[in-house]
């Protein structure tokens, strides 16, 4: 019995001997742990400061580097922001400059002058067409010519012949009749020859003209504007007056287009002839401004839609038709409200920012936008009244930041 509970108390002693131990290694564990720890965020203070450097949304730039990249700063103020109504919209050639090109006589084409991409001017020659038809109109002017001159001559004789008392008043009636019908003959084939595109300045020369000349007709451009279109080989016969004959050539002037904006039948009330429209691509920039020319009184069967149309300038062709955007057209006023232009909110991080200056460069402010109309964006939180900010240039400034974060090999 004495011997089990001296056996006990050795055992007793021997775990408490243990655990002191081990809690002993454990604290100089704990504190190379922390001493480590701390050397590590004390060291010489270099290497943190860098590493915060480094991580700063910042786009450090010169006064002179941020000039010379056209960067302006403005100071923040209210503006007046007109209600919109956001509508889908259609680019669409301008009716009245697109023409379609068919030929006006029968016969062979054996000359090509344009092809599909060329630019034309109104009157330029786009085909030659070899035609007997023509040939044979311009025969038939041709004698009905002589027979209106040699009628007229007849006529003059008759007229002197009655004036010096020689001939009688009926032989004079019936000079003048066969005068007045030679003339109509005359006048009917210089009709036909115009119908099939002979000019009134070209009727003199059909009778010097070459041989062969007589049977060439020119097919021209009606207007200026690029070759869209050309549905006719060399050597394929075409024919005149054919409902169901392609056009040999469509030519678009598209210096003009159309936007036809769908508005929803609730909202026709609300669009006026001349309201301001601002017409956006697909990624919110605004690429022209203009004015609701005119409201068609026709609500679409099926979708339920009238159709303000907008008559758009574009003169660098960037708008083509049957490209879809969106129309911003302004539907009423309300008070000031700070805002700033459209270009200078910025999407960083996945957020809505402005640039805002600070010492050695330039920072993204995160902001809170409302109304989007005429250029501007409203600001409702995040930029302060009178707060410089970068007005343009914020496109610049996110491309360098965005560059130095991948250079970095973050992703800011």
């Amino acid at each position: 019995m004495t011997q089990r509970l001296t056996l006990q108390a050795t055992i007793s002693a021997l775990a408490i001997l243990l655990a002191a131990c081990g809690a002993d290694e454990t604290s100089r564990v704990e504190v190379q742990h922390a001493d480590q720890h701390s050397q590590d965020e004390t060291g010489d203070g270099h290497n943190r400061a860098v590493t915060e450097e480094d991580h700063a949304d910042i786009v450090r730039l010169t006064e002179q580097a941020a000039t010379e990249a056209g960067i302006i700063v403005e100071k923040a103020t209210p503006g007046p922001m007109r209600q919109t109504l956001s509508l889908p919209a259609e680019i669409r050639f301008d009716g009245d400059r697109v023409a379609r090109v068919s030929p006006k006589i029968s016969g062979i084409i054996t000359r090509l002058y344009a092809n599909e991409g060329d630019t034309v001017a109104r009157g330029d020659t786009l085909a030659r067409i070899t035609s007997r038809e023509l040939a044979s109109l311009k025969a038939t002017w041709l004698n009905a010519e002589t027979r209106r001159s040699l009628a007229a001559k007849a006529l003059t004789r008759e007229e002197q012949l009655w004036a010096d008392k020689i001939t009688s008043e009926a032989d004079v009636q019936a000079a003048r009749a066969g005068y007045e019908a030679a003339k109509a003959a005359s006048d009917a084939a210089e009709n036909e020859l115009h119908a099939a595109g002979v000019s009134h300045s070209a009727l003199a020369g059909i009778a010097n003209a070459d041989d062969g000349d007589n049977s060439n007709a020119y097919l021209t451009a009606p207007i200026s504007g690029m070759v869209v279109q050309r549905a006719v080989t060399l050597g394929e016969t075409v024919s005149a007056g054919d409902a169901g004959a392609n056009t040999l050539f469509t030519i678009l002037d598209d210096s003009v287009v159309w936007a036809d904006i769908a508005v929803y039948k609730q909202d026709i009330s609300r669009i006026r002839t001349g309201a301001p429209v601002s017409l956006k691509a697909d990624d919110g920039q605004t690429i022209t401004e203009a004015v609701v020319a005119f409201v068609l009184p026709v609500i679409d069967e099926s979708s339920r839609t009238a159709t303000a149309r907008v008559i758009v300038d574009n003169p660098d062709g960037h708008l083509r038709a049957g490209q879809f955007i969106t129309a911003e057209i302004g539907v009423g006023g309300q008070g000031d409200v700070l805002r700033v232009p459209q270009d200078a909110v910025q999407t960083v991080e996945e957020w809505p920012s402005v640039f805002v200056p600070v010492d050695g460069g330039f920072e993204p402010r995160p902001v809170t936008i409302g109304a989007n109309s005429g250029g501007f964006v409203e600001i409702r939180s995040g930029l302060s009244e009178e707060e410089p900010f970068v007005s343009s240039g914020a496109f610049t400034l996110k491309a360098q930041l965005e560059k130095d974060a991948f250079g970095d090999g973050h992703a800011h």
